[in-house]
């Protein structure tokens, strides 16, 4: 057998034993949203080892998707680090096996501070487990590891649960692209979504006439790269054609003698440029376009530009 046989052997063993772990999840995880959300305090996950490594990686995703998360090692949580935990809390205790020593000292001291436990662990008849408040279960029936002692298997049914934890609270906070730019300035997302969009459309503004033939407008198209022209009637737009528009037209007409009055789209979407280069990708992902006409302010008809989604992926 070759390694990249064993490979594709050991992907199926975990994928079979998530399979397993997905299908098992009940209303204790709808509880735990519930409690999460809200809380008036933040989540504080703690961890130990391995499993401390993918906790910390939970508390990361939370805190940047939304949710107010952080990561306390459990050893160092006795020594000192349980200063950070208040009673409005809500305590997450990650733990495969559910006995670790450093997990099982911090569950008195976290019960004197007045948090409420969620307990993430393998074993739903440990100790962790008896004295949570509520149980999310990661067991798994076997590791990858062909000794069964490896975290691996274990540690991916942790970071999914945490997954799982993380987009749902996203979608109970609303949290939308504009947000996480917010949390994510100095990275390229937070570059394109938090920049305006007078800084990426551009001024040469594909245009032809109500009267133009239907060859011109697609010469049109083609030389400004938009896959899109507005339409003008006189000095007043009117409408506008894009990649879609010509496609339908050629299904439509067999001479295509026409112009660009008869293919356009009379109604267009438009965005003026000081909005927040978020604003466009929601107005973008809302109507499932991929251009819009800026104007120079809201509520005006005047367009001075037109920004594209591959300006603003191409933002970094």
């Amino acid at each position: 057998m070759t390694y990249s046989q064993r490979a594709k052997q050991i992907f199926e063993a975990e994928i079979e034993e998530l399979h397993k772990l997905g299908t098992s999840i009940d209303s204790s995880f709808d509880k735990a949203i519930d409690l999460i959300q809200k809380c008036q305090g933040k989540l504080v996950v703690m961890g130990i080892g391995k499993t401390g490594i993918i906790g910390h990686k939970i508390a990361s995703s939370l805190a940047s998707t939304g949710t107010p998360a952080v990561f306390v090692n459990a050893a160092e949580a006795v020594h000192g680090d349980l200063g950070i935990v208040n009673g409005k809390d809500v305590v997450l205790l990650v733990s495969n096996s559910g006995s670790s020593s450093e997990i099982i000292n911090v569950i008195e001291p976290v019960r004197k501070l007045g948090c409420t436990i969620i307990a993430m662990t393998g074993d739903v008849s440990s100790r962790l487990a008896q004295e949570a408040d509520l149980v999310l279960s990661i067991h798994v029936d076997k590791e990858a590891c062909p000794l069964g002692l490896a975290p691996t298997t274990s540690t991916t049914a942790t970071a999914l649960m945490g997954d799982a934890l993380m987009v749902c609270l996203m979608e109970k906070h609303h949290f939308k692209a504009e947000n996480f730019a917010v949390y994510h300035p100095g990275g390229a997302l937070g570059r394109q979504l938090l920049g305006r969009v007078k800084n990426l459309m551009t001024t040469d503004v594909p245009r032809v006439s109500t009267d133009t033939p239907f060859k011109e407008v697609v010469h049109e198209m083609s030389e400004k790269h938009l896959g899109m022209t507005m339409v003008y009637n006189d000095k007043k737009c009117v409408g506008i054609i894009t990649d879609g528009d010509l496609r339908r037209a050629i299904q439509k007409y067999d001479d295509l003698h026409v112009t660009a009055q008869d293919v356009m789209t009379p109604s267009y979407k438009h965005i003026h440029k000081e909005a927040l280069l978020s604003d466009a990708l929601a107005i973008m992902d809302k109507y499932n376009i991929t251009t819009l006409a800026v104007t120079e302010k809201p509520n005006t008809e005047e367009i001075i530009g037109i920004v594209s989604i591959h300006h603003i992926i191409d933002f970094n």
